[in-house]
């Protein structure tokens, strides 16, 4: 069975290899914020799934049979905030500033699609939430990991794979949806379509 990643997130690509699945890996494109601004007023996993959803929806566009993932992450922190990908040293630095020692959610959504003969005949879509604690890097360590450039391109401007593990004190939750893809989540929706995790490893 052609098994699709719908991302170009190495993070993602590791979890799948490292659990036995290789994936055909063919990255959306999509207009991230042209998405959210069509959603009206959307609740953080409402974004985070909207999102997935679209990334599986544009890249099935062009398959003919396979599953189809999508995911999207981004930390809502504990003032209330929704975080996506920094981008740049300043506002990752600014991040870190609001979230070292502090209690947040890593929210990742996941669209599931099952394309056979060029279109979508069925699909599963849900989120995960898991509970990240964070430690309190110090002005040196956080100015050197801003100097890595890692943090810049990650949901909430850290990881938990890479660099940004040694700043985290602690999860309540699938370590594996931290990472970007939750297994189990996954396993569940790709049961929801028909599909065993068997078939694809």
């Amino acid at each position: 069975m052609r098994f699709v990643l719908a991302s170009a997130s190495p993070a993602r690509l590791t979890v799948l290899r490292n659990a036995g699945v290789e994936p055909h890996v063919r990255v959306s494109g999509v207009d991230e914020d042209a998405v959210a601004a069509a959603l009206a007023d959307p609740g953080p996993a409402e974004l985070v799934t909207a999102l997935a959803v679209a990334k599986a929806e544009a890249v099935a566009a062009d398959e003919r049979d396979a599953v189809v993932v999508g995911c999207d992450s981004m930390l809502l922190t504990a003032d209330g905030r929704v975080e996506g990908k920094p981008g740049t040293v300043e506002v990752a630095r600014e991040r870190w500033g609001r979230i070292a020692g502090t209690t947040g959610t890593l929210l990742t959504g996941h669209a599931v699609l099952r394309v056979a003969a060029g279109r979508v005949v069925d699909r599963a879509v849900d989120h995960e939430a898991t509970t990240v604690r964070f430690g309190t890097p110090t002005g040196a360590e956080l100015e050197a990991y801003l100097a890595t450039g890692e943090p810049l391109n990650v949901a909430g401007a850290f990881t938990l794979d890479g660099l940004g593990g040694w700043f985290v004190e602690g999860i309540d939750g699938d370590p594996s949806s931290v990472i970007g893809i939750s297994l189990p989540l996954t396993r569940r929706l790709l049961r929801g379509i028909g599909v065993a995790v068997s078939d694809i490893w």
